[in-house]
Parts: C-alpha cells; structure tokens; sequence
C-alpha cells in the first residue's frame, strides 16, 4: 500500500469544470417542465392537472404528521437548544421512537416509507419547531446514508446498514474539505486500495451530524492504479462506521444560527474501510452525490415553507396588535405591503415544493432542474421573508426571545429564525453556485448541438460537423420563439374564476420564449466566454426560478379551487404572488443587458490589486490570529476526540 500523499490536488480552471460536467447525469430521459420552460417552451400539460398523491400515501402520511405535531409540541424545546446550543438526547430518542430517523426508508427496512411530498411536510413541521432538529433530521436523510444507497447501494447494502438507519443510527454526508469547497476537482481526501479494504486519510469541514453520527458517507480520491488492473480510481463514495480507528471529530463548529446543529470537523488517519462499502463504482462519487441531492435538495426548501408559515403567523397576530398614529400597522401601506409579500410568496413556495416533490414521487418527470430551482428560490425567499418579519417587528424583531420573556412579553424568536434561516444560502450548494448549476443545465440542448462549436480543443471537422448540426437545430428552434399562446387573450382562460389567472400564465409563457431569446443572443454574443459572465447566468435562472414559480402558484390555485379548499384564498393570493413576480421579472430582464458588470470586474481588480487599500483606513480589524484555511494534511489527530454519540 502506498503512502497518503501531502499534495494538495492542483488543477486549472478548465480542469475542474471537467470533473463537474463528468459528473453530470448527461442524458435527458424523461420530460422536464423546468428545461422545457428555459428553453422557451412552456409545457403546462406536465404539470397540470396538479399531480396528487395516491390515498393510501395521504393516510400514513397524515397519520405520522399528527404524532409528529404532537412530539413537536411537547417534546420539542426550541429555547432550551437555543439557550444551551444542543439537542437533548431525550429529544433525539424520542424522534427514533415514534421513526422520524426512517421516514423515506422502506418499510422492510423498517422504515415509514413516507412520500417525498410527506417527509417535505414532516420537515416542515419539525423545521418550524427547531430548525436544528430539522436540519438533523434532513442531513441524515436527504443526503446521509438512506439516500444513496436506495438509489446506489447493493442488497447487501441495504440490508446491512438501512435497518440501522431507520430507527437507531444518525448518518452525515461528507465532501467538503477546509480547502475545497465546491469545486471538487481538488479534493485532498484519500483512498488507498489495500487487499480488501480502502485506507482513508484527510480531513473533512462541516460535517452535519459528524459530530454525532454512527454512519459517514464519505468522498474520497482513489488513485488510479499504475497497472490499470485495479479499480479506474476517481471520487468515490463509501460508507464508513463513525467509530472506526483513525477518526477523530477534531471539533464541534458553532455558528450564527442553528446553534443546536451537531457540524464539526473530522480527520481520518488510516482508516480501514471494507471495499463491500463501497457505494457504487470507484469514480462515480460525484454522480452519486449530484443523483442524491436531485430530490434531496428539496428538504431545505421545505423548511423555508415552514419557516414562510411561521413568519405570516407572527406578523398577522402581531401587526393585529400593535397599533400606531390611530390604527393597527397592518393597515399602514408600509407594512402591509410586507404582509402581502409575506404570505404570497409562502403560497408560491409550498406550491413550487408540493409540485416537485409529487413530481418526484410519480418519477415521470426529470426534476433535477424544478429541485434546484425550488433549493435556490426558496433559501433566498425564506431570508427576505424572515428579514421583513424582523422589520415588522421592529426592537422587538431585533430582541432575542429570551429577552422579550425576562421583561413580560411574549418570547417571539424573530432575530433567530433570520438567523438560522441564513445558511440555507450556502447549504447543499450556495446561491451562486446553483446559478451556475442550473445555468449548465438550461443550455445543455445548445451545447449539446453547437458546444464543439465553441470549444478551443476542437478540430476544424468537428467544429464544421457542429455548426450542421446547430444550423438544422435553430432553424427548427428559433422559428418558435416568435409567437405562442401567450399572445392570445383567451388561453389558459380555465385558471379565470373571479379572480383571472390567465394573464399571468399568458405571461409566463411569452417570457420563456424572451428568455429562450436571449439566453440565445447571449451565446452567439461571448460565446466561449459565455460561462464566465455569471451575472448574466445568475439572471437568466432567477428569471426562470420567478417563471416556475408563478407556473406553480397558479397550478396550486386551481387544484384547491376544484377541490373545494380555500379556492377563493388560493386565486387571490396566487394573483397576488404573480403581480408581485412579474415586477421582479421585468427588472431582471433589464438587468440583463443594463447593469455593472464590466465595471464591477474593473473595481475588483483594484480590490485585488492594493488601489482601494487607503479606503480601508480608519478602522480597527478585532480579527483574530491565524491562517485563513487550516492546514488539513493528512496525519494522526494532534488533538481530543469530541464524537458524542447520542446514548441509547
């Protein structure tokens, strides 16, 4: 067996974005509403009628939903984990008592089996309790073990480790690294192939649950062997006992918000891993990792929905209440504004999570985009709305909970939820991160037919095959973008009951043929450069996030009116959603080619460069000492063990 290397993994821009695309699921299967819609086609057949799920599925969920409340209730003390920055282990053996460890686990495994629209509900619930629980209850299942190898795992697999997972073990997912964030292609982790083992050494950053965790999935570089008999090498995924000889969580993270969440920092030192843990084949870790995250970055924004629930709770009861210049401040256009903001943008959100996770429990749509889009638009919506509930509030939005208590009023942790909700922005892929993610996936038929064209590696004969190719592609495409049904003032007219929804899917579907033109112009404008002018990308996916969700809401809108649920409500608030989008849109699409990007490039360069250095003058840095990422070379653990498994 050869030695864990020191060398940190270099490689060049083009480089990592290989390792990326090769981690991409390549191919288009299955329709995807999403796609369709960046690509100018807005195909409401795939999403109305608004899928609903089977009604064995609704009573199991809703009977877990109501033991979950109750738990939730009164198991479940916010300001204690709060106030002493920990989950009690009553808490966390209450939740594997009533299954909340298992609830996407099949029952032979025993777990609940729940639906992903339901185990978004559960996270919601729990999520609104304390998002730390959530946050556990999410990392063990959405991107933990359970999740992988239902997708990826052999029957040995999953008969070894799901049952554990079900109902007794916490697992954690492990990638990031305190030099590699999210660009993979430098990842320092190592796994050496000895016999029938694998040799992790390296060092793992932010590991949620890893301080508690008895399972790890964890990423890995396996060389490629000299001989090329062995395994091809690549990042590989591997499940790994917590307790193995050789780790050591060197470190329990604390953070601005979700203080409960057990995050840490985890070195493995010659650590022996059976290769029958494995998960997949070497090298197919990212893919498997890329494949999970499809429906498990749904959690997250079901969370959001939880929290958007909360806030519009707290602002009705409080704005009701609070009374200034002669009437209730709800009904000051300043702060009503907000309101309405408030609970037309949680109607959006659960419908755009509702609608892509029964997308995901029926499997006849790709979702990979619709999942993304909904981990983006709600983590950055979920912020705003805690932040204007903070505003509404006022000192008191600003005062912690604990506060507001010691002096008679009622203890609201508005300041917390703003804050435990900021990291949402940066879990499971940061916002400028899922730009560029769901960019690549909005132009993925145009490189599909003209990416040699763009590409220096190419040949003159490729380049003139691609240039075929694309000229019978967009002679076929752009023809379409000129008209549609979003011209005519009678389509959609079934979405017009009172309130008239029509215009907005009107809208929606002539706005993806304007952003399908100008994603196009910008391609034959940059070009090869295309992929780094990411204030452009970012727009054309906001743009498309806003689409998508107005598409949602209005689809929502309907199925409650057909079934007699707050119809009315639902269009009104729909309506409301969409006017409040399209003002969004109409200034994005402004921002594309009207903004400051160029400029912007100029002024870090001198950022960079030392030429703004005197603008910082006048001020003192209370930063402490030290590098600003720590060294992660692989080696025995120079300091104290601090895994606490939760006891039994």
């Amino acid at each position: 067996m050869s030695a864990p290397t020191t060398k940190k993994p270099t490689v060049t821009e083009r480089e990592a974005r290989q390792v990326a695309e090769a981690a991409r699921e390549q191919n288009w299967r299955k329709p995807s509403f999403a796609k369709e819609l960046f690509l100018g086609r807005f195909r409401l057949d795939l999403i109305h009628p608004h899928p609903l799920p089977a009604d064995e599925d609704v009573r199991r969920g809703e009977e877990f939903l109501a033991e979950l409340r109750e738990f939730c209730e009164t198991k479940i003390d916010s300001a204690l984990i709060e106030r002493e920055a920990r989950i009690p282990d009553e808490v966390i053996a209450g939740l594997k008592e009533i299954g909340a460890l298992g609830m996407k686990i099949d029952p032979k495994y025993g777990g609940l089996g729940l639906t992903q629209v339901y185990y978004n509900k559960a996270l919601a619930l729990v999520g609104s309790a304390n998002p730390a629980v959530g946050a556990l209850l999410s990392a063990h299942q959405s991107i933990g073990v359970p999740q992988p190898l239902k997708i990826f795992g052999t029957q040995e697999q999953k008969d070894a480790f799901l049952p554990r997972c079900a109902r007794t073990d916490i697992s954690a997912f492990l990638l990031t690294e305190p030099d590699v964030g999210s660009d993979p292609a430098r990842l320092a982790t190592t796994a050496v192939r000895d016999g029938d083992d694998y040799v992790l050494d390296g060092v793992k950053l932010w590991t949620t649950n890893g301080v508690v965790a008895d399972l790890l999935v964890v990423m890995a570089r396996v060389p490629k062997s000299d001989d090329g008999k062995d395994g091809k090498g690549g990042i590989t995924a591997f499940v790994v006992e917590a307790d193995s000889p050789g780790i050591t969580v060197e470190n329990r993270n604390a953070f601005m918000g979700l203080r409960g969440i057990e995050n840490g920092v985890t070195r493995f030192h010659q650590v022996r891993v059976p290769a029958a843990n494995r998960i997949g084949p070497e090298g197919s870790g990212l893919k498997i990792a890329l494949t999970t995250l499809n429906t498990g970055r749904l959690s997250l924004p079901a969370m959001c929905v939880g929290a958007g629930k909360w806030c519009l709770k707290i602002a009705r009861e409080w704005s009701g209440v609070r009374e200034q210049w002669g009437k209730p401040v709800a009904l000051h256009e300043a702060v009503g504004s907000k309101i309405s903001f408030i609970a037309a943008t949680t109607f959006a959100l659960e419908a755009v999570v509702d609608l892509s996770s029964q997308m995901a429990d029926e499997d006849r749509n790709d979702i990979r985009i619709e999942a993304a889009l909904a981990k983006l638009y709600g983590s950055e919506m979920g912020c705003l709305m805690a932040d204007e509930l903070v505003q509404i509030r006022g000192g008191r939005g600003f005062e912690t909970a604990e506060s507001l208590k010691a002096r008679g009023e009622r203890a609201v942790p508005a300041e917390q939820i703003l804050r435990d909700l900021r990291i949402n922005r940066i879990f499971e892929g940061s916002t400028e991160i899922m730009h560029l993610l769901i960019a690549r996936e909005a132009v993925d038929a145009h490189l599909s037919v003209a990416g040699d064209l763009i590409d220096p590696d190419k040949s003159l004969q490729d380049k003139a095959k691609a240039g075929a190719n694309a000229g019978v592609f967009y002679a076929k495409w752009l023809p379409k973008l000129v008209a549609g049904p979003g011209q005519l003032p009678t389509s959609y007219g079934d979405f017009k009951h009172g309130v008239d929804l029509s215009p907005h899917l009107r809208y929606v579907e002539r706005h993806a043929r304007k952003l399908a033109r100008s994603t196009f112009y910008a391609m034959s404008r940059w070009q090869g450069r295309m992929e780094t002018k990411q204030g452009f990308l970012g727009r054309i996916v906001d743009i498309g996030a806003e689409l998508f969700a107005m598409s949602a809401a209005c689809v929502r809108a309907e199925l409650l009116r057909s079934q007699g649920d707050h119809g009315r409500e639902a269009y009104q608030l729909a309506d409301a959603f969409c006017r409040q989008a399209r003002i969004r849109v109409d200034e994005l699409f402004t921002r594309l080619w009207s903004n400051t990007d160029d400029l912007d490039r100029k002024v870090v360069k001198g950022v960079l460069g030392g030429s703004y250095e005197w603008l910082e003058q006048g001020v003192v840095d209370p930063s402490g000492e030290g590098p600003w990422i720590a060294d992660a070379a692989p080696g025995p653990s120079q300091r104290d063990n601090v895994r606490r498994p939760f006891k039994q």
